[in-house]
């Protein structure tokens, strides 16, 4: 009877948390990103950038416009809107230092809440790709 009580009362996981990034490109380790949940959005901020692959630890966004332009991406807001629509998280964008862009995003966790799928796409779904994190925390 306890063991389903408390299977009962153990929340699922979220995306809230510490995770290692991955070039989709290259299968390398990027970086660190920290997703926070607020007022039921989730959001994730670069806490670290990894040297190699990246040239410098401490990059700037070269290619971002705006005020964004030449800003450090350790500390910049990559994520951003992405709220639960009953099968992943969804509605939200990601912004990709490397080529400057925002795209649409999706994101769905998997293994337990151990790995997080990130989808950024332009139109639909289909024309993406997707990038695996794993929780570092």
């Amino acid at each position: 009877m306890i063991a389903v009580s408390a299977a009962a009362l153990a929340q699922p996981p979220t995306p809230a948390g510490l995770w290692k990034t991955y070039s989709d490109r290259t299968g390398q380790a990027d970086g660190l990103v920290r997703v926070v949940e607020v007022d039921g959005e989730f959001e994730g901020t670069v806490q670290a950038v990894f040297s190699p692959p990246a040239s410098s630890p401490n990059p700037l966004c070269e290619e971002c416009s705006g005020e964004l332009r030449n800003a450090p991406i350790v500390g910049m807001k990559i994520l951003r809107r992405l709220r639960w629509d009953g099968e992943e998280y969804s509605g939200g964008e990601i912004l990709d230092p490397d080529d400057g862009k925002v795209y649409r995003c999706r994101m769905r966790l998997v293994d337990d809440g151990r790995i997080l799928e990130v989808r950024g796409f332009v139109g639909i779904p289909l024309l993406g790709r997707t990038q695996t994190w794993l929780r570092a925390d």
